[in-house]
């Protein structure tokens, strides 16, 4: 079983050196990009939005070139382990989720992503071979349509960047006449 362009295995180094230990969550992402890449028309230029913060990004960000950085990656928490990809101009994607419905053959993994079992109580190995051994068949899909604030005009300018008059540091033009913070929407008191 191939994870994007790694082996299994490979895969599972990858997560290691990236995450800083192996996360059933990103393993399970791997298999849900794959998953969505196939149904996915070749030569168009994806956006992803993961329904998750913890591990499914870090999938995304290990297998495509949609970052969170580049702004190709949205997390919109809706707390559902799924992800879609979709055409940045359409809308147009792919929905893939972990289907709880598909566990019942996969104790392992049902203890983990139902969180049946304390961390310290799951056993890692037998999660990564259940994940070996199901593939494909523990996830759903769905064609969708997102909405249109997550798609991109073709050729759309980019914002000129100003002074904020009342902190004096350089913010985005299209966010308004005082950068967000000041406006209250900074990230501390």
């Amino acid at each position: 079983m191939n994870i994007g362009q790694y082996t299994f295995d490979e895969f599972i180094k990858k997560i290691k050196v990236f995450h800083g230990s192996i996360a059933p969550g990103i393993v399970a992402g791997g298999i849900m990009v794959d998953i969505a890449r196939a149904n996915l028309p070749q030569g168009e230029f994806f956006d992803v939005i993961c329904e998750s913060q913890h591990c499914l990004p870090d999938a995304v960000q290990l297998l495509t070139q949609c970052t969170i950085g580049n702004r190709w990656l949205k997390i919109v928490e809706t707390s559902r382990y799924a992800l879609t990809f979709y055409n940045k101009y359409t809308g147009e994607g792919i929905r893939v989720y972990l289907d709880a419905k598909k566990l019942q053959e996969w104790p392992a993994i049902k203890a983990w992503f139902l969180k049946e079992k304390p961390k310290k109580d799951q056993d890692e190995q037998q999660i990564l071979d259940e994940f070996r051994g199901a593939g494909t068949s523990i996830y759903s899909m769905a064609k969708v349509t997102v909405k249109s604030l997550y798609i991109t005009s073709p050729g759309k300018k980019r914002s000129g960047i100003s002074l904020c008059p009342s902190c004096g540091e350089a913010y985005r033009t299209d966010l308004g006449g005082t950068c967000p913070a000041c406006k209250g929407n900074g990230p501390y008191l």
